[in-house]
């Protein structure tokens, strides 16, 4: 027999891991839990199994949260909170530190005891999650060790309710409790269902590192749970990762509650294949990229995109691949593909692949396990873009397929989804990477890689992915908040009057829209008074049908997101020049309209705010992260897309530029809804607007009663984020219309904010002005 036969006839023989230990500690635990509150298990009722799903073995009992429990896990967490926070970054990272080590004492058992409850692949258990787990413990020790110093106005929100899912139960844990911990925050957790055992370990292993009681509180059971914790008066913050529909759902629930949120939601991530790519290569990526974990990964690369010159050959070569991948008991170090976490999931891909009758499917011929959650690898190719499985997420071990001719299309392809979480894309051409790359709308991009994760670099998404960064220093903001108690926001009301205009000749304001001065859609105008009572003349009052043609304007000035940040700061030096020129006059009119006597100084504040925001312009830059991969991970920052904003009431005119300033500098475009009580100073100021280089539809400027423009723009499904600064709390309405795409929301929950000082200006509207977006770049032959 030759050395190519016996290579090629050469099968892998069965290397299974012991379930001994694991097995020993749930029993030791009573292989029944409660919940872990206040630093104690509560008593353990039989409410819901844990099973294996490789052979349908019940692994432990647990217990379904009621009312009462969660309430008592939020007060041992609030209770908590105040000493947590005091014990200073060092005293945290003590402890975190403590957790990470712990975490690597105890690797086997935490990885052996994932595979069971979880069916993947103890591999991949033992080699990916468990390192990442210890990694994200041990970079939050270091980032609470470096809070006070570098993040020196930062405080912690308080109470952190955090609800994660079953296909990574203890890396999400570790994504959301770590940070929360390092800047000061307490939790309460609850896990999947279907997996909660890792979590319970966890538990066991605070208390081993002598975790003050309170701190980290874990209950189990379903969804009804998660949504107590999600309504829960006295959480401050809601962190969630899961579906796209019960995403909006927790958008909606806490809408105006003031709570703050992050999303992690669901994807159809984009596979991109160049003709210059290593094919041999990509495949193994791709096996990586859609069999990991079942596919029940929520930017696993299931939308596989191949350039026509290679489509066949690379269908060719990856159904071999297909064929040659092991499935079956998941404790065996042999097996690529595990099984699927529960029936109900297996069941929901069975219909959707049997239901499915366009294009050809192929399954691997391999041979499949006899009992268990098992299903094949599956490709279905020649699908149109528009296909449903094109577009709706199936979270198993389907790929999903078609082809394209040209980079350009390629992106159009890509981007053709309501997700926006992750992209990979192969091509030896780097010039061609790096100019695709951050044309495809998603939080992470992967270069000749997939599935690269470390704590350094923050993993989100756009779109219907949602919103918010774990891990890196960006993933720092969920958890935090700016030191200070604000005030209330007292409402601006408008001045009424019976006397007629000083100057008879009237100006007629109108809207601007588009780069052009627009009537009102709806033929109507309110007259505007002074404190004495005086017309100071009419602004249009803005309907829906403008709102819209607004949005439409700013989506046609899509190219001003890909200028420089020179030209951009240019134009805004250009702006405040003109209105320094007509200062005196701005001046007046806000004396006129406020009644007061600071109109020079809010004008002089503009301008300077202008000058700010100009300087920033081709400052405010990215990062490389340091990444433990030979190759770097570049955290770019780019601009949301449109901007919808209620501008403040009180500052007619810097409230408006406040607003403006930073998001066209970061290359965003505008809809901005002016000052409800006096907006003639906006009026004015796209006179300055029409002198001074800004393209049409960069801004746009309407008029009228805030209440009336605030639902149809944060429903608008082509406005990317809205930004509410007025005296009415509109912050409500905003975050639950908002749903509808989940677009971005920074909303002042009727809290005043200090628009002349430090407070009006920043890092704060400069992030609220980006998305980052980390391209990770491996390197070396």
């Amino acid at each position: 027999m030759t050395v190519k036969e016996i290579f090629e006839t050469m099968d892998y023989g069965p290397a299974p891991e012991s379930a001994g230990d694991a097995l020993a500690w749930i029993v030791d635990q009573g292989a029944a839990f409660g919940h872990f509150i206040d630093g104690a298990w509560t008593a353990p009722r039989k409410d819901f199994q844990s099973s294996n799903p490789a052979n349908g073995e019940t692994l432990a009992d647990l217990t379904q949260a009621t009312a009462d429990e969660v309430d008592a896990a939020v007060k041992a967490a609030r209770k908590a909170q105040p000493k947590w926070e005091g014990l200073g970054g060092h005293g945290r990272a003590k402890f975190l530190y403590a957790i990470a080590r712990l975490l690597q004492k105890h690797s086997r058992l935490f990885a052996v005891l994932e595979t069971l409850d979880n069916g993947k692949p103890i591999r991949e258990s033992r080699d990916i999650d468990i390192p990442l787990v210890q990694r994200h413990f041990y970079y939050h020790a270091g980032m609470a060790q470096l809070m006070e110093s570098e993040l020196p106005n930062a405080q912690a929100l308080g109470v952190c309710g955090q609800i994660i899912p079953w296909n990574f139960p203890l890396l999400m844990l570790a994504w959301k409790v770590a940070p929360a911990l390092a800047m000061g925050n307490t939790v309460v957790l609850k896990p999947a269902e279907y997996t909660s055992l890792t979590a319970m370990a966890f538990a066991d292993l605070c208390q081993q590192a002598g975790l003050p009681a309170g701190v980290v509180n874990i209950v189990t059971g379903d969804g009804a749970v998660g949504e107590m914790i999600t309504t829960h008066d006295d959480i401050n913050k809601v962190a969630f990762t899961g579906s796209t529909e019960v995403g909006k759902r927790i958008r909606q629930a806490t809408a105006g509650s003031g709570k703050s949120l992050t999303l992690e939601l669901g994807g159809k991530s984009p596979y991109i294949v160049f003709e210059d790519a290593d094919i041999d290569s990509a495949i193994e990526g791709l096996v990586d990229a859609i069999w990991f974990n079942q596919g029940q990964v929520c930017c696993a690369g299931s939308r596989l995109l191949v350039q026509e010159g290679i489509a066949e050959r690379f269908h060719t070569k990856l159904k071999a691949r297909m064929d040659g991948l092991r499935i079956g008991n998941p404790l065996d170090k042999c097996i690529d593909v595990g099984a699927v976490v529960d029936p109900v999931q297996l069941q929901t891909i069975t219909d959707l692949v049997d239901g499915n009758t366009e294009g050809e499917t192929y399954q691997a011929a391999i041979d499949m396990p006899v009992e268990g959650c098992f299903y094949p690898p599956t490709l279905i190719t020649g699908l149109a873009p528009s296909s449903h499985l094109m577009q709706e997420e199936i979270f198993g071990p389907v790929l999903v397929s078609t082809t394209f001719r040209t980079p350009s299309e390629a992106i159009q392809l890509a981007n053709n989804t309501r997700y926006g979480l992750a992209a990979t894309l192969w091509t030896e051409n780097v010039n061609l990477a790096l100019d695709i790359a951050p044309k495809l709308v998603a939080g992470v991009v992967w270069v000749n890689a997939t599935n690269l994760f470390d704590a350094a670099a923050g993993f989100g998404g756009v779109r219907e992915s949602g919103y918010g960064r774990e891990g890196g220093w960006e993933g720092l903001s969920a958890y935090t908040k700016p030191k200070g108690t604000p005030k209330a926001l007292k409402p601006v009301e408008a001045f009424s009057g019976d006397k007629g205009p000083l100057d008879p000749l009237d100006r007629t304001p109108k809207l601007y829209i588009g780069g052009k001065q627009a009537r009102p859609d709806g033929g109507y105008s309110q007259n505007i008074y002074g404190r004495n009572g005086v017309l100071l003349g009419q602004a249009p009052i803005a309907n829906r049908k403008d709102l819209r043609n607004a949005v439409e304007a700013a989506h046609a000035a899509k190219g001003w997101s890909g200028t420089t940040g020179h030209l951009r700061a240019q134009i805004l030096y250009y702006i405040a020049e003109n209105l320094s020129a007509r200062s005196e006059e701005f001046a007046q009119r806000i004396n006129a309209l406020t009644g007061g006597k600071q109109g020079e100084a809010e004008v002089e504040t503009s301008i300077r705010r202008l000058f700010t925001y100009a300087a920033w312009a081709d400052k405010y830059d990215g990062q490389a992260h340091g990444v433990p991969i030979r190759g770097v991970a570049l955290a770019m920052k780019e601009p949301v897309g449109v901007i919808g904003a209620l501008c403040p009431d009180e500052a007619p005119l810097l409230g408006l530029i406040s607003v403006m300033a930073p998001a066209i500098a970061m290359g965003n475009r505008t809809v901005l809804a002016a000052s409800q009580a006096f907006p003639l100073s906006a009026t004015d100021f796209y006179q300055v607007l029409e002198t001074s280089d800004v393209p049409a539809g960069v801004v746009n400027i309407l008029t009228g009663p805030h209440a009336d423009l605030a639902k149809p723009m944060a429903g608008h499904l082509d406005v990317d984020a809205v930004w509410s600064f007025s005296s009415a709390d509109h912050s409500a309405t905003i975050e639950r219309e908002s749903a509808g795409n989940l677009k971005r929301t920074w909303v002042n929950n009727g809290l005043a904010r200090d628009w002349m000082n430090a407070e009006g200006e920043g890092r704060a509207f400069l992030q609220a002005a980006t998305e980052v977006k980390n391209i990770w770049v491996p390197y070396g032959e």
